[in-house]
């Protein structure tokens, strides 16, 4: 039997504490050097408040606990100091300047100099040579704005291998890609390994974590669990299931009936100009509908056009609108702003949380109420008591977790960030619900409860459309699944008549293969009954 080969790190006894929170309670974990080690846990379990007094975030003094890196007793006062000793995280949240280049974000406080002036060929070049490291093949000098959300993740990951690495910390890499580029990531990854690189992956992605890890540490409540080794790709899941959440969960989707009715949302020939690139159509003459009661997907490549074909929806929020109709109850509707989409009946859970859909400086009260303010104003006043109750019927629901709905939402945990959002959509009471990637982040048994939200959305008779990067996940939920590929919508399924080897297909064809005509786009029947495990 081969050695093992000796820890590159140990954590010993963390214990942090935050106002009325003790976040992380005597926390052991030992990561061996090479290895990739996955951290699991629900959100709020502490996986990211731990890897933050790792990495230098929280720095010594503000926490009880000792760490050992690289043979040494370490105590980092800032990030900085951890990145010198070789230590890099990549952050959930990501932490790039948007109007600064590619080349700028991978080198900021580290340029490379040459007699007293900055290189910038060099810097150029090693930064193209580091896009090609991560799959990302974009020239350097673009601006980080023009790139998705999943294209900003590969630029921080190219970021942090700029650095002399020994051990690289993954906060929830893939929570923005899709397939192909996760499946990419996981294989960088293993690169890395062979070079004698340790990665820590904190993820909610158990099939990622089944197929690489070589250990695990499980997080409960700011606890740790248990650590065991496993093989890769020999990962017991429904263990890992039953640490996190403290039980068993037989199916990983509820079991429901689904009953849909007549259309409730129609759009026909949509077609949105993109906000950056003039002459490109970012949504090309989409037609689609939704029936009350009905749960129906969007799948597409990263760039495909799912985001934007939502945020155009959205009151015309993204790109120039072009043509083509809204239709509610049969009713044709000019939603030419968001407050007119809102007044509509629609609600948009956007993926991108942090800029989209949270003010990072208020409350968690202040913002589920933001957006259907009138609701609480009594003789033209905001009625205070009124707001603190809607936010803690949204805290029980949802189950945020946090001491107090008083506190700001930039103290929550990026899931619980997401149910905050979701929440402030809920409570205008809309007709349709546009969720673009509702779990991003979000664990196992969390997505659970989301899941089990959509449905009741659904027999409410709402009409509720899912995007999402997880195939599975669509075909778990969803009643009907629409592809997109290049602004187009390439093809129609039912999803219990589907798998994703027949939407990977759909989601690449050529747009000049795609058939538009209604017949074949046409939806199943509204009488049909489907039944979802």
């Amino acid at each position: 039997m081969a050695k093992k080969p000796p820890p590159i790190l140990e954590m010993r006894g963390i214990v942090k504490e935050f106002p009325g929170v003790r976040a992380l309670d005597d926390v052991t974990m030992t990561v061996r050097r090479g290895d990739i080690h996955s951290i699991c846990g629900e959100n709020g379990a502490g996986k990211s408040t731990l890897m933050k007094v790792l990495s230098g975030v929280w720095p010594s003094g503000t926490y009880e606990g000792e760490i050992f890196f690289d043979g040494g007793l370490v105590q980092f006062s800032n990030i900085k100091a951890s990145e010198h000793a070789g230590i890099v995280i990549i952050h959930q949240e990501l932490a790039l300047i948007p109007e600064l280049s590619i080349t700028e974000n991978v080198f900021l406080g580290s340029e490379i100099v040459n007699h007293g002036l900055i290189d910038w060929d060099e810097q150029r070049q090693v930064t193209r040579d580091l896009l090609a490291r991560v799959g990302l093949d974009v020239d350097p000098n673009t601006p980080i704005k023009n790139l998705g959300v999943g294209q900003q993740q590969l630029v921080e990951i190219a970021k942090a291998l700029a650095k002399d690495v020994k051990l690289l910390i993954f906060d929830e890499p893939t929570s923005a890609l899709n397939e192909e580029d996760s499946s990419n990531l996981l294989d960088l990854m293993r690169s890395l390994k062979a070079k004698n690189i340790t990665c820590i992956m904190i993820s909610h992605k158990l099939n990622e974590i089944a197929a690489i890890s070589d250990a695990v540490t499980v997080l409960r409540d700011g606890r740790t669990v248990e650590t065991y080794d496993v093989v890769a790709g020999k990962v017991d899941e429904d263990r890992i299931i039953r640490s996190m959440v403290g039980r068993s969960l037989d199916n990983r989707y509820p079991e429901h009936v689904s009953q849909p009715g007549k259309t409730l949302f129609e759009v026909k020939n949509w077609t949105v100009e993109h906000a950056t690139i003039p002459d490109r159509l970012a949504v090309d003459d989409a037609s689609f509908v939704v029936r009350k009661g009905e749960v129906v997907g969007f799948a597409g490549l990263m760039g495909a056009g799912r985001t934007e074909l939502a945020r155009s929806l959205f009151g015309r929020s993204y790109g120039q609108f072009l043509g083509g109709d809204i239709f509610i109850n049969g009713a044709k509707k000019n939603l030419t702003n968001v407050q007119s989409a809102i007044n509509a009946g629609l609600a948009y859970v956007p993926e991108d949380r942090k800029t989209l859909g949270l003010n990072l400086l208020d409350s968690i009260q202040r913002t589920v109420v933001s957006a259907n303010l009138k609701a609480i104003i009594k003789g033209g006043l905001l009625d205070l008591s009124e707001e603190t109750s809607v936010a803690e019927k949204y805290r029980r629901e949802l189950q945020i977790k946090t001491s107090s709905v008083r506190d700001g939402v930039s103290t929550l945990s990026g899931g619980n960030q997401q149910k905050v959002v979701l929440g402030k959509w809920l409570y205008p009471d809309p007709e349709v619900l546009l969720l673009d990637e509702p779990t991003r982040g979000i664990d196992v048994g969390a997505k659970f409860e989301i899941y089990r939200l959509i449905f009741q959305l659904a027999d409410e008779g709402r009409a509720v459309i899912v995007i999402s990067s997880e195939l599975p996940e669509l075909l778990g939920i969803c009643d009907r699944i629409y592809t997109i590929c290049e602004g187009k919508i390439t093809g129609e399924v039912n999803a219990k008549d589907t798998n994703q080897e027949e939407l990977m297909h759909l989601m690449t064809l050529s747009s000049s293969t795609v058939n538009h005509s209604n017949e074949e786009l046409a939806p199943a029947s509204s009488s049909e009954t489907q039944t979802r495990d």
